[in-house]
């Protein structure tokens, strides 16, 4: 796919594209009949040549990626998207409310004088603002019947959260998702026995979308790990990589590489079923899961089938979980593979999120199989059972696990064909 770049013709921003161009059978792609919640999404594969974009700009994927009508949305090179209408660069000072300044908040908020109560007042609401002036540049929604697409292997959304909210109908691939920051994070003083500073914003968020493909992209924080302490915790800028919430259903996330980030994929945000129970039906398989704390997946409510995956996860001193067991979640795992470092203990794959049941099978950890419920039920209290209820049949081909580290390093990710 690296190729793909070099046929692209010099040629206006969002115009129409070639029919000849060697993209266009990528483009308008869509997903097998029996793969996964998501068979049958069809994207903006229907697009005519006058909704067919070329894009480079927050400004230009803002324009092409609105209304319904069936849009095929190729993206080259790197978008970023803390800029303003010009297109111009934006810093976390061009977002600040006047009433707002860290020093001041930290001041304001030191657990010491403030106490474990949440922050109110004048200064927490200059905050608030300053994050919402953020949110209407770094937000960028996406309409139903669409197709977005990274050309080549650099295709970059930087700093930007793409959200699917309410849309249904949506293909996302080769696309790099890189540092969706929060320049305004909130300290809340009851999250854990002492604190944590919270943020907003993922990568990707599924909000109430349906029949969405998440197919063969990059998600991280860009390299932009180090940040100073405050209150003795990391002043944390980062939510999750990708977010399945509010009633979002009939999803296959495949071939994706997710890495070095604390909590990556969440299904699922309330415990309270107002919206959820019946849906978030996902499917995730060959995906590369490298480097991260918690949450691939964490699910309430959705039938998930796990399949498939790759768990790099190097030491235990950076890790907490992979799959969370959340309320009514029913997760169906088959041949994943882990490969860990030596203090790394099977017993943590799972965590008990108030959920009941995990069905974990042809698990290998480091070769070796494992049984994944028992492992845990060893450990932990409560014990989990093994029936959720429910069988996949949404599955083109099973890999054996033995094969699932080179298959998915060969194929996950960006420029993977």
């Amino acid at each position: 796919m690296s190729k793909l770049l070099s046929t692209v013709v010099s040629i206006g921003l969002l115009s129409a594209a070639p029919a000849s161009a060697d993209f266009e059978h990528f483009g308008r792609e869509v997903i097998g009949p029996r793969d996964g919640w998501a068979a049958g999404t069809t994207g903006g594969s229907a697009a005519t040549r006058d909704h067919v974009y070329f894009v480079d700009s927050r400004s230009e994927l803002l324009a092409a990626l609105a209304g319904t009508t069936p849009k095929i949305v190729y993206v080259r090179g790197t978008i970023e998207g803390n800029a303003d209408d010009a297109d111009r660069p934006l810093r976390c000072s061009d977002y600040a409310d006047p009433g707002y300044s860290l020093p001041a908040y930290l001041k304001q908020y030191d657990p010491a004088t403030w106490g474990r109560v949440e922050p109110s007042g004048p200064l927490e609401e200059a905050r608030a603002r300053s994050q919402a002036n953020q949110a209407r540049r770094v937000i960028v929604p996406v309409g139903s019947n669409t197709t977005i697409v990274g050309l080549g292997d650099d295709a970059t959304l930087l700093g930007l959260t793409l959200r699917i909210s309410g849309a249904d109908n949506v293909i996302v691939r080769n696309l790099r998702f890189e540092d969706a920051y929060d320049c305004f994070p909130q300290w809340d003083p009851l999250d854990g026995d002492t604190g944590n500073w919270n943020s907003e914003y993922d990568n990707l968020v599924l909000a109430g979308a349906t029949r969405v493909w998440v197919d063969r992209c990059e998600f991280s924080d860009g390299g932009n790990t180090t940040q100073p302490t405050y209150f003795g915790r990391k002043f944390e800028v980062h939510d999750g990589l990708l977010d399945v919430v509010t009633g979002a259903d009939l999803i296959t996330l495949s071939y994706n590489h997710f890495h070095d980030h604390d909590k990556s994929l969440l299904i699922g945000n309330t415990d309270r079923p107002t919206y959820d129970v019946g849906k978030l039906r996902v499917t995730l398989h060959h995906n590369f899961f490298e480097n991260l704390g918690s949450r691939t997946p964490r699910v309430r409510y959705g039938q998930v089938h796990v399949y498939n995956n790759l768990y790099v996860i190097p030491k235990a001193a950076s890790y907490e979980y992979s799959w969370g067991v959340g309320v009514e979640s029913k997760i169906y795992a088959e041949n994943n593979y882990f490969q860990t470092g030596r203090d790394v203990h099977a017993s943590t794959f799972a965590k008990w999120w108030k959920g009941t049941a995990l069905h974990a099978t042809g698990t290998l950890a480091n070769g070796r199989a494992v049984d994944v419920v028992a492992a845990h039920n060893a450990a932990f209290d409560p014990d989990l059972g093994t029936d959720v209820g429910w069988t996949p049949t949404l599955v083109p081909r099973m890999d054996p696990t033995s094969e699932v580290p080179r298959h998915v390093r060969a194929k996950a990710g960006v420029g993977r064909n």
